[in-house]
């Protein structure tokens, strides 16, 4: 009852483009934040690169069209944590997956990689998402950004994620991340969404940098 409540809520689109102090205050701190991560964190890069090379020697970086702001398509990078032909196998796996609604999620799948497990239990390979943050494809913080796929089986309520710039990590991989369904990760998008402020924003990169070390069952 609760979630058919909260799905007959809608956000006012016109409040959130009227936001634009804070929006413009973020991007700065998107860009100034990205490129000093990208600096420091080279090395660590280097070496991730390396090792997924050495497992299996094939491509490093995986890209992926996601689905961003106002429904704008774009190619997000991350560091490869499967098997190099994940993608056709996916069609073998559709059946078992774990998670319901328009996302795909399985705990032990057989296509991660020994790298691919620890890089994204530690979330490290969602670093190279930080060259989407300085293009402006991406934020540090907001909703995940979807697959095409799963727009295509949007509600008019799933669609208000689309509101604005999707993020390297949000309100629900901070907290709840896989121990939720997908309605409920749309709530906490939709929530993080009207409460969307520099200091929520600075809590959530707090909350994720302290998963890279304390995972919370990501997979």
């Amino acid at each position: 009852m609760k979630l058919l409540e909260c799905k007959t809520t809608l956000l006012n689109k016109d409040k959130i483009k009227s936001r634009f102090v804070y929006y413009s205050l973020k991007r700065i701190f998107d860009c100034v934040a990205a490129l000093t991560g990208i600096v420091i964190l080279s090395p660590l890069m280097v070496i991730i690169a390396l090792l997924i090379k050495l497992e299996d020697h094939g491509p490093v970086f995986y890209k992926q069209f996601r689905v961003g702001k106002n429904g704008k398509v774009f190619k997000m990078y991350k560091f490869r944590s499967m098997v190099v032909n994940a993608d056709q196998l996916f069609e073998k796996l559709k059946d078992q997956n774990e998670i319901s609604g328009a996302m795909f999620k399985i705990k032990n799948d057989p296509r991660v990689t020994k790298i691919g497990h620890f890089i994204r239990e530690h979330s490290l390979d969602e670093l190279p998402q930080l060259i989407n943050v300085v293009r402006g494809d991406m934020s540090l913080v907001g909703p995940r950004p979807p697959l095409p796929s799963e727009v295509k089986q949007y509600t008019d309520y799933d669609k208000q994620r689309l509101y604005v710039v999707p993020g390297c990590t949000g309100l629900w991989q901070a907290t709840k991340r896989n121990d939720v369904g997908f309605d409920e990760m749309v709530n906490l998008d939709i929530k993080y969404i009207k409460h969307a402020s520099l200091n929520y924003d600075f809590w959530i990169i707090i909350k994720t940098i302290k998963i890279m070390f304390l995972p919370n069952e990501s997979y």
